[in-house]
Parts: C-alpha cells; structure tokens; sequence
C-alpha cells in the first residue's frame, strides 16, 4: 500500500540520499533556526503588499485593485515554476540552493523598494516568485535530514510555525513601519534582513546533498493515491482565502477602521492565526480529516456572516479572527496529507503543494480584483465562501487523500508546540536586527534625499 511505504523513513528517495545524523547537534539546531527565520522572511516578503496596498498604490498612481496585480504575479511565478524547478534542482546539494533562494529574496525586496514604476514592482515580484517556488519546496524536507528521524516532525514544526509568524509579526511589522515611514524604506529593511539571513545561512546550515533519482510521479499515480484530491482541495482553499485576503486593508477601512490602524488589525487577525496552528498541532495525528472539514467549513460560514457585521467594525474583527483561526490550522493539515499520501517524494509533494496554493493566491486575488471592480467591497467574501465550499466539496469526497483514521506516523508529525514555541523566541529576537536594518535603511534614503 503506497500509504504504509511513505510511513518508512528508509522508503523515502529524499531520506536515502543522505544518512541522517543519529544525535541532535548544535549545528543542526541552528540549521534549523535558520530555516525557521527563513520561513519568516519568505512569508513576509510574500504578503507585505496586503497590509501596503493602499500606500503602494497612491504612491504608484494606480487603483487598489490594480495594485492586486502584484499578489497575483508572484503566486503565478510560484505556481509555474515550483514543480519543474524543484526537479531541475533535485540533485545540486540542497544548501546552495537554499542561499540561492534567499539572494532572490533580497534582489527581489530591493527591486521594489527602488522602483520607478508600477511594471518595475511587478518584475520585482516575479523574481520573489522564483526564489519562493523552489524555497517551500525545499525547506520542509531540508529540515527532516539535518536532525534524528525521530525529531524530523518538531523540525517540520519549526520550519512551518516560521511561515505562520510571517502572518502574525511579519506583515504587521512592515504594514506599521509602511505607514509610518513609507512602504520603500519598509521593503527595503526586508532586503537588508534577507540579506543578512544568507550569509549567515551560508555559514551555518549543515551541508545536504541532493537526492539523485526524486520520485516525481505521474497524474495518475497522483490521482489513485489521493495526492491529485490533496492538491486540487489545497488550490480551492487559498483561492476562496485570497479572494479576501488579498484586500482585507481596504475592507477593515470600509468597514469602519483608522487606515493608520491596519497593521495592529492585521496582528490581531495573525495572532488568531497562532490559535489554528496550535489546534492544528493538536490534531493532525488524532483526526486529521475531521479536523480540516470543520476548518473549510468555519472559513466558509465566517465569509458569509462578514457582509452581516460589515456595519460594525467590531463584529467584522470578531468574525474576521474566526476565519483566520480556522485557516491557521490549514497549511500544516494539507502538507501532512500530501506527504502521508506516499505518491512522491516528500520534497516534490512540497513543490506540488507549494506550486498549487500560489495558483490558488494568484486565482483568489484576481477574482477579488474582479469582484472588487465589479460590485465593491462587501460582495468579496461571499465570492470567496464559493470558492471554500468548492474545497470543502473535494476533502469530504477525497477519502484516499483525506482518510478517516490516520497512522501515527512519527517522522512526519507537526504537532509540537515546543517547538512552535522556541520559533517564537526566534523570531522575536530577530526583531532588533528588523529595526537595525529599518533605520539603516531610513538614513540612506535621509542621505540620499539630502544630497
């Protein structure tokens, strides 16, 4: 049975490449820290635009929902190039890789912060695209071969926990500092972070070589393992979420809040992002599919009240933290699902993944751009809850993909909160070295100016 195969670590063409260490070291701790501050930064880089949407776009001199565009963009860049690069890249020594991707964050975050024009933003974004397409879907399965067997899950955890801070610290961070100093100085101390982030990580992450042979797999061998019904559920998931998302400043502003307020909304909506992720770890092992049902469907019931509250900002908040929560839990349930699928390997279900949640974010923003331009901001969420209750369909008929009873399977577990915990730490002591970069780049451009 493919499922029984995938639960051997022995099994796996990634694990077989490269003999993974028999103790925890201290360099694998740091490897690991690295990936998760990583995640971080990926997840920022990626979602900034949402909470500096409406600066970037008076800036730039076009609409709100034009601006969307970059959203989209990127998401396509991600969602065409993560399977085939990820297999082009398959045998060159993982660690290069992994610095290359952090390089492309920094020319990426540096093209928007000096460009001219909206179409320079958007070249810009498309560069993020390609260094995202192959970083999620090396990172997950970087971080099992650097640590025992039997820790690959709390390092699974780690490496994820990074990309759901991104949401809660990340984007706020930038939002606040967007509106307070401009969206350019913002992006650029992003630039700097990255930067940073890849000298240290060619100087400290452990050495992974890459795998000769990756079992990709074919559409039908996707389809009779449940992988294809895991992948289709994944796309229509972030597709009904960006759909909203992508525009969630401007319709807090519709809604009744202080456009100088987005970025503390955006944290408190992050924060109960935290709470998903929590359950998430929770129930991943015990009730996986029963556990994503009620997610999809709390996501889908909380669009269809927000138009009913849009007249209250606080009613918008307290059904907006119900939705965040729900999809907090989402990413680690559908990456466990696909992986436990046992179709590929655990680094091509990662780009496989990867490569349809952006086809899902570029879909979601477009046809919230649409939607936006068409009839307003209060009809978002109902398009986007038709969307979720299509996703919602695909995992209650998906039964291969998402069984009723799931194996423990210990190598492949996310449900440690230690270490969703010690991110934070890791990620918060970050924040000195966010605001060091933010005033260095903040003098520059005084310099500059000056001259």
């Amino acid at each position: 049975m493919p499922r029984t195969t995938a639960s051997a670590p022995t099994a796996s063409p990634v694990t077989m490449s490269v003999r993974a260490p028999s103790v925890l070291t201290s360099k694998s701790i740091v490897g690991i820290a690295v990936l998760g501050l990583a995640t971080f930064f990926a997840i920022t880089t990626e979602l900034m635009p949402v909470g500096l949407l409406g600066t970037m776009s008076t800036d730039l001199g076009v609409t709100e929902s034009t601006m969307g565009v970059v959203i989209t963009v990127y998401a396509a860049a991600v969602a065409l190039l993560a399977l085939p690069l990820t297999s082009l890249t398959a045998r060159l020594p993982r660690k290069g890789v992994l610095v290359a991707t952090l390089v492309g964050y920094t020319m990426s975050n540096l093209m928007v912060a000096l460009a001219p024009s909206f179409a320079v933003v958007c070249a810009g974004r498309v560069v993020g695209g390609v260094a995202h397409a192959l970083f999620f879907s090396v990172a997950s399965a970087y971080a099992t071969r650097i640590v025992p067997p039997r820790l690959a899950g709390r390092a699974i955890a780690f490496v994820y926990s990074g990309s759901s801070l991104g949401f809660v610290l990340g984007v706020p961070i930038a939002t606040g500092v967007g509106q307070s100093i401009g969206w350019r100085p913002a992006v650029g101390a992003v630039a700097v972070c990255a930067a940073v982030l890849a000298v240290v990580a060619a100087a400290f992450l452990p050495a992974v070589n890459g795998t000769s042979s990756p079992h990709i797999g074919s559409p039908t061998a996707w389809a009779r393992t449940g992988l294809l019904a895991v992948v289709v559920a994944d796309l229509l998931l972030f597709a009904g979420h960006y759909v909203v998302y992508t525009y969630i400043g401007p319709y807090a502003i519709d809604a009744g809040l202080d456009s100088g307020l987005v970025s503390g909304a955006l944290l408190v909506l992050g924060a109960t992002g935290v709470i998903g992720l929590w359950l998430a770890g929770m129930f991943v092992d015990k009730a996986p599919r029963q556990t994503l049902i009620i997610a999809v469907a709390t996501m889908a019931a909380a669009f269809i009240a927000l138009p009913f509250v849009h007249g209250s900002l606080i009613g918008t908040m307290v059904v907006a933290g119900v939705w965040m929560a729900a999809n907090g839990t989402t990413g680690t349930l559908f990456m466990a699902a696909a992986i436990r699928t046992g179709g590929v390997s655990p680094d091509i279900a990662g780009a496989l993944v990867n490569g349809a949640s952006n086809i899902g974010i570029a879909g979601g923003a477009a046809i919230g751009g649409q939607v936006l331009g068409l009839t307003g901001m209060q009809t978002l969420p109902i398009a986007g809850a038709v969307v979720l209750l299509g996703s919602l369909g695909v995992v209650v008929a998906a039964r291969r993909g998402f069984p009723v009873h799931s194996t423990h399977q210990e190598h492949l577990s996310t449900s440690s909160v230690e270490a969703i915990t010690a991110s934070l730490g890791v990620v918060t002591t970050s924040i000195p070295t966010i605001s060091r970069a933010i005033q260095t780049v903040t003098g520059s451009v005084a310099t500059h100016r000056s001259r």
